[in-house]
């Protein structure tokens, strides 16, 4: 293909990628009634634990409302669409990969797609609900009323879902790099130590309340997936020991 041929597939895929977005935006603001009452399951599970404290959601300027449907749509579309975003991708540079590249496409696409999924599993059951709790009992000690808003709430929904659906994919890089050469497990093995710190590290970025529960909470799973990715690293060694000898 010459370049002008390579810019038409470009814009025919980005064309693709829009298109998918604008659908699975619209299929969220269709049924954005019941998408809000699934994003506000985590309040009203802490509702109930704490029927005494008044956390209902008020809006605080004209319009937050507005906002709030706006950021629904937009990060819901991408994460509904995300899947044929890579698809779209991966037709558009599969002619540039080699047979052996283009094996490790749809394991890598799976596994990418596998992890941000229990990630943001993982925090939407766990994490979210343990950071609203610590913040109505710390609330509470200080005898604060609280005056949540929707855009604060969902803010924070999507900082620690996201969040760590991203920061679970790490396991995934630390692969790809020893497959490539890049990283041995050796040498994470000698540096286990230090990863423990930079986990923790993360988990104090991710997670918006300082205290040590919900980052352990957080950085427990992190450290787990390190150690698979070991296992998983070592597997990759010795194939390419075997492959050798």
């Amino acid at each position: 293909m010459g370049f002008f041929d390579h810019l038409e597939d470009l814009r025919w895929t980005l064309v693709k990628c829009v298109v998918a977005f604008l659908i699975c935006a619209g299929l969220v603001g269709y049924f954005l009634h019941e998408f809000n009452g699934l994003l506000l399951w985590p309040l009203q599970k802490v509702q109930a634990e704490y029927p005494k404290a008044v956390i209902d959601l008020g809006t605080t300027s004209i319009m937050e409302g507005f906002t709030v449907v706006i950021q629904m749509c937009v990060l819901g579309g991408l994460l509904l669409a995300a899947p044929f975003l890579l698809f779209f991708i991966g037709q558009f540079v599969s002619p540039a990969l080699t047979p052996r590249e283009l094996r490790m496409v749809l394991p890598v696409c799976f596994a990418a797609l596998i992890l941000f999924l229990c990630g943001s599993v993982f925090s939407y059951y766990l994490l979210v609900p343990s950071t609203l709790r610590v913040s109505v009992e710390i609330n509470e000690m200080f005898g604060f009323v609280m005056r949540w808003t929707p855009g604060s709430y969902y803010s924070l929904l999507t900082w620690l879902v996201l969040g760590v659906g991203a920061s679970f994919e790490f396991p995934l890089l630390i692969v790809l790099l020893i497959y490539m050469g890049v990283m041995t497990t050796a040498f994470l093995r000698k540096y286990r130590r230090h990863a423990i710190v930079v986990i923790f590290i993360i988990a104090a970025v991710v997670t918006p309340t300082p205290d040590p529960v919900t980052q352990c909470l957080f950085a427990a799973p992190l450290y787990l997936l390190y150690e698979v990715a070991i296992i998983a690293g070592r597997r990759i060694e010795r194939r390419r020991e075997a492959a050798q000898g």
